[in-house]
C-alpha cells in the first residue's frame, strides 16, 4: 500500500461525510454529487486493491495477511452498498447513510494501512 495513496482515499472518504451531512442537514436527499464522489471513492478503492494484491502476490508479506484480505474485501463492498442504500431511501436519511458509509471507509482504509506497516 502507498502511504499517500491511502491518506488520499481518507480525505476522499472523509470529504464525503462532510457532503453527506451536509445534504441531510438541508433536509435533502442523495443528490448524483454523492453518487459520483462514491462511484470516485469505489474506482480508487479498486487501484489500492489492485496494488496491494500485486504486492502481496510479490512477495511482500504481512503479519495478519487474512485479516489484511478481510477488510480489503470489506472497504470494496462499502460504497456501493452505501450507493443502494442511499438511492433507495429517498429523505434525508439516504445521504446520513452515505456519512456513515464514507466514515467506515475512512476507518477501515486507516486500519488497512496499519496492518500494511506493521503497526497493529
Amino acid at each position: 500500500m502507498i502511504g499517500p495513496f491511502a491518506a488520499a482515499l481518507i480525505a476522499l472518504s472523509l470529504l464525503i461525510v462532510v457532503a453527506g451531512v451536509v445534504t441531510a442537514a438541508r433536509g435533502r436527499a442523495m443528490g448524483t454529487v454523492l453518487l459520483g464522489a462514491l462511484a470516485v471513492l469505489e474506482i480508487a478503492l479498486l487501484v489500492q486493491a489492485g496494488l496491494a494484491i500485486a504486492a502481496l502476490a510479490g512477495g511482500q508479506g504481512i503479519k495478519e495477511t487474512a485479516t489484511f484480505i478481510g477488510y480489503l474485501v470489506g472497504v470494496l463492498i462499502i460504497p456501493p452498498a452505501a450507493a443502494f442504500l442511499g438511492l433507495a431511501e429517498r429523505s434525508r436519511w439516504g445521504a446520513v447513510v452515505v456519512a456513515v458509509g464514507g466514515f467506515a471507509v475512512c476507518v477501515m482504509v486507516g486500519r488497512l494501512l496499519q496492518l500494511w506497516q506493521g503497526a497493529a
